[in-house]
Order: structure tokens, then sequence, then C-alpha cells
């Protein structure tokens, strides 16, 4: 069994030790990387031809997840951007009719489990979004993948989904990407994988990859390009406060650094500093600014992170979230409240962070996103 959950939960007493070895090997700093240069619109033309279904005019999405984990900005950001399109119909699918564990924080409830899905959709979906699943190698959803391939699917693998794409079989021989901190391991681990850098997301023979969390936004508007246009692309894309969608990535400026290892190991021993997040939960939240929010704060390692008011409502675009308990009093934890538009909750929650925990937290979560925040500052 895989699981791979990059820098998340405290940090083991026992690896104390070894991680201050490791931080002292480390550089002092990480590159700033290459200047962003836009991809060439042929190029970017091409990756859109790859993307473009090859069964319905009006697109069927299954949004993955496996109900013992899934990553939350991963299964939960595709999906709302995806519905708010009005562009396909999508739904989110699970091996069981029972509640999903996101990761690291929330819960939701499938609209079908895979023996409802293929009974309702014999022929298949024409995507099916791939999260980063806590256990990548589950043998009755790499089955349900490989047959969703064989029927024509285009499998979309957000961050670290490519780790369940590459257990699949389906990136070997292939371009990709995936998280920076995988690009070594994965690379090695899929046969003939080609690891194409500076890239947001790369497209290859009915497989779209992307790097990190971050660049589920990207992706998602990028698939509502192939679907329903660039203009109804960059209306979405407003509307949810992103400013750019493309493909360029600075790879270089993502890698560990002793700061980094640093504040992730101070956060994450100090456990008497730990204190709880709650999140408020009501009919008609906004999904993707309540998952970017929550995988943010979860991954300071000084935070728990909960979701709290009715025991279940409805996000804003039809997705069934399930509370971790009531609403408490206002002096039971520090409550981060939800506004704007969706797509500018990662900024919102950085920015957050660096005033309650200081700068080095701030950076050491942007570097577990994949998140480029000067880029993404100077063009807001």
């Amino acid at each position: 069994m895989r699981k791979r959950w990059l820098f998340l939960g405290s940090v083991p007493l026992l690896c104390a030790a070894a991680l201050g070895a490791l931080a002292l090997s480390l550089p002092s700093s990480r590159p700033s990387g290459a200047p962003l240069v836009p991809v060439p619109e042929p190029e970017r033309a091409a990756l859109l031809a790859r993307l473009r279904p090859p069964k319905r005019a009006r697109p069927l999405v299954a949004v993955l997840a496996n109900n013992s984990g899934t990553e939350t900005t991963d299964f939960a950001v595709p999906l709302g951007v995806l519905r708010a399109s009005g562009a396909a119909d999508v739904v989110a699918v699970a091996p069981h009719a029972e509640p999903v564990t996101l990761m690291p924080a929330l819960r939701v409830r499938p609209d079908l489990d895979f023996a409802g899905f293929d009974a309702a959709h014999p022929d298949g979906a024409d995507y099916v979004i791939v999260p980063a699943l806590h256990q990548s190698d589950d043998p009755a959803v790499l089955e349900w993948l490989r047959g969703q391939a064989r029927s024509g699917a285009i499998a979309v693998g957000i961050c670290d989904g490519a780790w369940v794409l590459g257990a699949a079989g389906l990136l070997d021989g292939r371009s990709a990407t995936a998280h920076w901190f995988s690009r070594a391991r994965l690379a090695k681990s899929v046969a003939g994988m080609r690891w194409v850098p500076d890239r947001r997301y790369v497209a290859d023979d009915g497989v779209l990859t992307t790097t990190g969390v971050s660049a589920s936004l990207p992706a998602s508007l990028t698939l509502v390009e192939a679907i329903a246009g660039r203009a109804r692309a960059e209306e979405l894309a407003a509307e949810f406060g992103v400013p750019s969608f493309g493909a360029e990535h600075a790879s270089g400026a993502f890698a560990l650094d002793r700061p980094a290892l640093w504040t992730g190991l101070g956060n994450g021993l100090a456990r008497w500093r730990r204190e709880a997040i709650e999140l408020p939960l009501q009919d008609g939240v906004d999904e993707v600014a309540l998952a970017l929010t929550a995988d943010a704060w979860a991954r300071t390692w000084r935070a728990s992170v909960r979701a709290l008011g009715p025991s279940e409502v409805t996000s804003a675009r039809g997705l069934v979230l399930l509370a971790d308990g009531p609403a408490s009093p206002a002096d039971a934890g520090h409550r981060v409240a939800l506004s704007g538009p969706g797509g500018s909750a990662i900024d919102r929650a950085l920015e957050a962070i660096g005033e309650r925990y200081g700068p080095g937290t701030e950076d050491f979560v942007a570097l577990q996103l994949e998140y480029d925040r000067p880029v993404n500052r100077a063009a807001r």
C-alpha cells in the first residue's frame, strides 16, 4: 500500500534527529526559478485538441474519490469549477456509497459508487478527474480507472493523482508532470515516463497531469476552455478571481531547502502551540474557497482544521458536505471567515497564515501547495 502525503501531520519525535541532519545538508535557500515564458500558441492549441472529449457533445465528468482518503483541493476544486461552467455533467464517484474522508480536512458524500456509476453510464465518462489518494494503488480504484480509460475517457491527474495514474499504467511512455516533491521518484517508478518541466499541466495521449495542489484551478479552467471555448473559460476565471490559467510554471523555484525543513520540524514538534482552526459550514458555501482555505491552514503544522455547522449541508455547486461537529462558541477556536472569489482564497489564507504564524510558515505552506505567489500577486 502506498500512502503519499507531502508534509502532512506532525513530525514524530523519533524522526527529529534524522530530519535535523537532513536540514544541515540542504541548501540555505531555493532558487528563484526561470522567468515565466508564455506557452507558444501552437503548443496550447495542440494541448486543447488532446483534451476534447471523444464521445458526447455535453461531456460527462467523473470526479474520483477513495472513501478512505482523498486530497481535499484536488477533489473539490475541479468539481466546483466544472459544475460552475455549466458545460458538463459532473458526478462525484467513489468505490462505496459511504462518506469520503478528504485529507487534510473535510468530509463529503459521493453522488454514486462505482457500481451505480457503471450501471447509469455503461459507456463510461468523457473525463475522469483523479486526485491524490491516500492509497494510490487500491486495486478496486485502479481496475475502475483502467476500465474508464479503455472506454475512451480522458484521465486528469491533479497533483499527486499522478501516482494513481502511474499505478494504473496510464503514464507508461507518456509525457507528464506532478508535484515537485514527487518528481524524481515518480519518473523512476513509471516505465518510460518523460518529465516535463516548467509546465503547470501537460497533456499526452488521453492523459492530463498537473503540478502541485494550486494547479487544480488553472487545469480545471483549461478543461472548461477545451469543452466550452476560451470566452467561457475567461469569464469563469474572472468569476473565481483567477488572473491567469496558462500552462506556464517555474519548476525550478520549488525544492526543499533548509528554512522550509526547519519550519516544518519546529512547527510539528511544538505540539503545545497547536490550535484549532474552525471553518464555517452552511448551505451554499463555496466549496472551492472552503477547500483551498482548509488545505492551506492544515499544512501549517500549527493547526488542526474542522468544518463546523449543521450535520449536512449542500455547497454552492451541489457537493454534499458533512460537518465535523456543530458550530462552537465564539471563543472555542480561531475561526476563519470565507469571503471573496473562491479562487483567491489561497492568497487570503496565505496572508492570514503569515500574520498569525510568521513568514516562514507562510512560505512553507506555499511550497507544499506549489504556489508561485510573486507571479500570481503581480498578475492580480
